[in-house]
């Protein structure tokens, strides 16, 4: 990398601005400096050609220059030229007036003596070495066609023009400091909220105070990333708000089991240190209660994995499945589950684009919530038709206050904490009916109970195979 453009990206970005509008203005006064130079030097020019165009040299200075020709000459008594004055003659000689240097004579000049050309306008030397201006064209005197060669020196507007060189020059050094203050002044002006944005992201990272709020004024860039940054804020702490109480609620959740798992083991293991024997009806009830917290902390474990589980992160992936082919599925758990009830099903051909696995998860969920719920020998029926399952139970139903809450991890109505669970199977369905992009919804049924309706997007045939 080239060491300037090293040292460039290693400063700091105020100077970095500063420096860059300092280069911006430079530039454009450099531009301008030198487009007025330049048509300054071009009106002067043009008023000296229009000067030697308009001009005709005097006959008594024409005459004198014919005689230097011949004689020394001299000027008549009062003459001075105005210009310098020669005359040129068709085979390339000059004859120089008095008081006037001799300017080299070019092929335009003696294309006009030779009458090939009207006038010829162009820049040329003395022999001296001085920048000239020169005319030529024919003029008569006295009933004589004579080429006369008028000439003025350049240092007439090549003095003005360094004068006007210098002035610009300075006005422009003077201009390029100014915009480098300016330059400084704005950009430290312009990056205090961004100072502020970083000072905000320092003390973040120290002490992880996430409670941290950076003022928004306006509309610009600025202000869109200072709102930024508090919507980021806000977001990891209502993140780690979320994930503390998720830690708090999964230990909560998963002491009952443990304790009672705890327990039936020490009595277990107590009876084989003293020799007592628990009776065999004890021993089978106590064996049992192990294996129901066991299959309770599993499943507990199993949907605390899913709920853990970033959403942009899937199970697997997306497939066209049959929700009828899972409703089956999973209606013939819930008939594992609940014999006794009496669970009834019409089911239409529904095709959804989702993750197999967990879309069964969800709809086992809600079966066993109806399941669940259900009074003994009651009854269950589920509906699908044009994407809406339909699970309607006929239990106490849930209380009109706690139907916001039935979708948040680990909430549990008052009427079902004594049943088993952990409150985190709606959750599951919430995430993954939504994930698909669908909708579920909990209400109170009719004549009692509780109506749950899932609606997912699809269709009633699978689409046709890729080829």
């Amino acid at each position: 990398m080239n060491p300037l453009v090293r040292r460039y990206r290693a400063m700091p970005l105020r100077s970095r601005l500063a420096m860059l509008v300092a280069t911006a203005v430079a530039v454009a006064v450099a531009a301008v400096a030198v487009t007025c130079w330049l048509l300054t030097r071009a009106q002067l020019r043009d008023e000296l050609d229009t000067t030697l165009r308009n001009t005709s040299a005097p006959t008594s200075l024409v005459q004198a220059a014919l005689q230097s020709c011949l004689s020394d000459g001299s000027l008549p008594p009062g003459q001075r030229p105005f210009a310098y004055i020669q005359v040129v003659l068709p085979d390339g000689t000059r004859c120089v007036a008095p008081d006037s240097p001799p300017v080299r004579v070019t092929s335009q000049d003696v294309a006009v003596a030779r009458n090939v050309k009207a006038e010829t306008l162009h820049s040329g030397t003395t022999d001296g070495g001085m920048d000239v201006r020169v005319h030529t064209q024919r003029q008569e005197f006295a009933g004589r066609w004579a080429t006369v060669s008028l000439s003025r020196p350049l240092t007439e507007i090549d003095s003005a023009l360094n004068r006007l060189a210098l002035l610009l020059a300075g006005l422009a050094g003077i201009g390029v400091i100014a915009a480098g203050a300016a330059g400084l002044w704005v950009a430290r002006t312009g990056l205090r909220p961004v100072d502020k944005l970083t000072g905000a992201v320092e003390h973040v990272a120290r002490t992880e105070d996430l409670t941290v709020r950076i003022p928004v004024e306006g509309e610009d860039e600025i202000a869109r990333l200072s709102r930024s940054f508090n919507a980021m804020t806000a977001a990891l702490a209502s993140s780690r708000d979320r994930q503390a109480q998720l830690i708090a609620d999964a230990g909560h959740e998963l002491r009952t089991p443990l304790t009672s798992l705890r327990t039936n083991i020490e009595l277990l293991a107590r009876s084989e240190e003293t020799g007592r024997a628990i009776p065999p009806a004890d021993r089978k009830a106590l064996m049992a209660s192990v294996k129901a917290q066991m299959t309770e902390l599993a499943s507990l474990i199993g949907d605390l994995q899913e709920l853990s589980r970033p959403d942009a992160v899937r199970e697997g992936p997306l497939e066209v499945v049959g929700l009828h082919d899972i409703t089956r599925v999973a209606l013939d758990r819930a008939r594992l589950r609940g014999p006794e009830l009496t669970i009834t099903a019409e089911l239409a051909p529904w095709y959804v684009r989702a993750e197999p696995a967990a879309l069964q998860r969800a709809v086992v969920n809600v079966l066993d919530n109806a399941v669940k719920f259900s009074p003994p020998h009651g009854a269950v029926t589920v509906t699908l038709d044009r994407g809406v399952l339909s699970v309607r139970d006929h239990g106490p139903g849930i209380p009109a206050e706690d139907l916001p809450h039935v979708f948040e991890r680990f909430w549990r109505s008052p009427s079902a904490r004594a049943l088993p669970g952990s409150g985190l199977g709606l959750s599951i369905v919430a995430r993954t009916v939504r994930g698909a992009g669908g909708e579920v919804v909990l209400a109170a049924a009719a004549g009692g109970g509780t109506l749950a309706t899932l609606t997912l997007p699809g269709a009633p045939s699978p689409p046709p195979p890729t080829p």
